[in-house]
């Protein structure tokens, strides 16, 4: 076994992480779950939603036949939901390609919506212990520290030297525990920032350590300026209480998820409210704005509060439009900030009821 892997298991066995929900049992479904929610999320931001979704949904079969909606509704708040629309796209791909199951070939596995080489390694290496290398952020910056690997880690020609170091890395015996070794390292000890340098057991060769680079590597992403953009979320509530929500398209941000009407101001917005749902409204209240950023935007929201005085169900009549009250919020998918808008807002008595 190399020195690096050898070294590194010998910590883990002393401090690593052996108490994680999806490794008791450690099974495919458990694992790809997981490692889907861990993407671009911390462990302690994961722990609750992987509970509640496996309570829900306890394997792949019920993935697949759990209607997309449910799915986003256990998603809602994680973010990235792109993730979601993979994981059920996937179970329904294995129920009808691969006999229910998650393949065991690693180019199958990789081929599926959502996974890609580094997830499907991990899934085989910590569900089967079979000794695939891993490359995730976490490992990707013990690796570009401990060899000196500079230039940003998403280009093309510094990942291909990032996988040749993890792959020869990578020892043929305890793969699973290996693979969590190398993740915690990098989640505990070799932080982002401020890392632990002499806690870890690979310090006495890293080159980042012994030439003062831990602060440079590894290198960031180019800098490019964060545009802003605008909208007005439109707040229609009728005489129960209940609140407007419209489905939103099969693509882009927040796709799929049940979301609420925009408009370009008051004006355009009582127009939209009439033109696409059949809704007459009133009272138009302005609310403070809000900034949600996205990894590539800033969205300035601006909430307007209607009262909706008629409602014409014939308007709208396509599946994709509803009408919700608070108690319903946590059964289906909504953006995190739509949600949190709706939750404080719903809190109040009903407005007034329509006149017809």
């Amino acid at each position: 076994m190399d020195a690096f892997a050898t070294r590194l298991l010998g910590w883990f066995d002393r401090h690593g992480r052996r108490n994680l929900p999806w490794q008791h049992p450690r099974t495919p479904y458990r694992v790809w779950l997981s490692e889907v929610m861990l993407q671009q999320t911390q462990v302690r931001t994961v722990i609750p939603y992987f509970e509640r979704f496996v309570a829900a949904l306890p394997s792949l079969e019920a993935l697949a036949a759990a209607p997309l909606d449910q799915v986003l509704a256990l998603w809602s708040g994680l973010g990235y939901y792109r993730r979601a629309r993979h994981l059920h796209e996937c179970a329904k791909r294995c129920m009808a390609e691969h006999g229910g199951e998650l393949p065991r070939d690693i180019e199958a596995l990789a081929a599926l919506p959502g996974i890609g080489r580094s997830t499907a390694a991990a899934i085989l290496a910590q569900a089967h212990g079979e000794p695939h290398a891993i490359l995730d952020g976490n490992v990707r910056r013990v690796l570009a520290r401990h060899r000196a690997v500079h230039g940003w880690t998403g280009l093309p020609a510094v990942q291909r030297e990032l996988w040749r170091i993890a792959e020869a890395y990578t020892p043929d015996a305890r793969a699973a525990d290996y693979t969590q070794a190398i993740m915690d390292l990098g989640a505990l000890v070799c932080t982002r920032r401020k890392p632990l340098c002499p806690a870890c057991p690979v310090h006495a060769d890293c080159v980042a350590h012994l030439e003062a680079l831990t602060d440079v590597l590894p290198e960031a992403k180019p800098t490019r300026a964060v545009p802003t953009r605008a909208t007005h979320m439109l707040v229609v509530r009728d005489g129960e209480g209940r609140v407007l929500l419209e489905r939103r398209p099969p693509t882009g941000v927040w796709a799929r998820l049940w979301s609420l009407p925009e408009g370009d101001g008051v004006v355009e917005g009582t127009s939209v409210l009439a033109r696409r749902h059949g809704v007459t409204a009133a009272s138009p209240r302005v609310l403070a704005d809000f900034v949600h950023v996205f990894s590539h935007y800033k969205l300035l929201v601006t909430p307007v509060l209607y009262v909706a005085t008629h409602v014409d169900d014939t308007v709208a009549d396509d599946g994709d439009t509803l009408w919700v009250r608070r108690d319903d919020l946590g059964a289906i998918g909504l953006p995190a900030p739509v949600r949190t808008l709706l939750e404080t807002l719903m809190e109040d008595a009903p407005c007034e009821p329509c006149t017809a």
